[in-house]
């Protein structure tokens, strides 16, 4: 028995019924060309998606040490020796305060106790006519009785009236009234 293959979308399937043919082999190589030429363009779509709208491949970055400046060896000593001399500038402990110390701490100020005894008086004092403007909005209020004349009272007790008949709900009493507003 010969075998023969056939190709399918997976590839290459061992079959026994058919033999390949030249015809069939082309077809097979045609089939597969088109199907790279559809992942190419699908390929350069999401690259396009990724550069942010550029169809071809963005450059490469150039390899360092390329065309870069440089510094010569007695700038970058000039550099180092300034940012040395501001650092022990910065660090060293001030013998003197700055002018802009002295002005912020100001030496905290005291009452004196006339001082103090006068703004206790003067609070004291809004107090009191805060308190004589509340008495003065209140309502007259009749007298309490005492304490004893209450008690001596016995409570009074009212009587109430209890009807034999309940009251219809409010919804069956107004069920006739709809049936007639429908009705009329």
């Amino acid at each position: 028995m010969v075998t023969t293959y056939t190709v399918s979308r997976v590839g290459l399937i061992q079959m026994p019924t058919q033999e390949l043919t030249a015809q069939i082999l082309a077809a097979a190589i045609e089939g597969f060309e088109a199907q790279k030429r559809r992942i190419d363009e699908q390929i350069a779509e999401v690259r396009q998606m990724l550069d942010g709208g550029r169809s071809e491949p963005a450059p490469a970055p150039k390899a360092p040490g390329g065309t870069q400046r440089t510094m010569s060896d007695a700038a970058r000593k000039r550099i180092g020796d300034a940012q040395r001399k501001r650092w022990a500038q910065s660090k060293k402990p001030s013998e003197q305060p700055t002018q802009s110390a002295t002005t912020s701490e100001s030496p905290k100020r005291k009452f004196s106790a006339a001082g103090r005894r006068a703004i206790a008086e003067a609070t004291k004092k809004r107090w009191a006519a805060f308190h004589a403007a509340k008495e003065a909005a209140k309502p007259a209020v009749a007298k309490k009785t005492s304490a004893k004349k209450a008690a001596a009272k016995p409570p009074v007790k009212v009587a109430v009236k209890k009807t034999a008949t309940k009251k219809p709900h409010k919804r069956a009493a107004s069920a006739p009234a709809r049936a007639e507003a429908v009705t009329a």
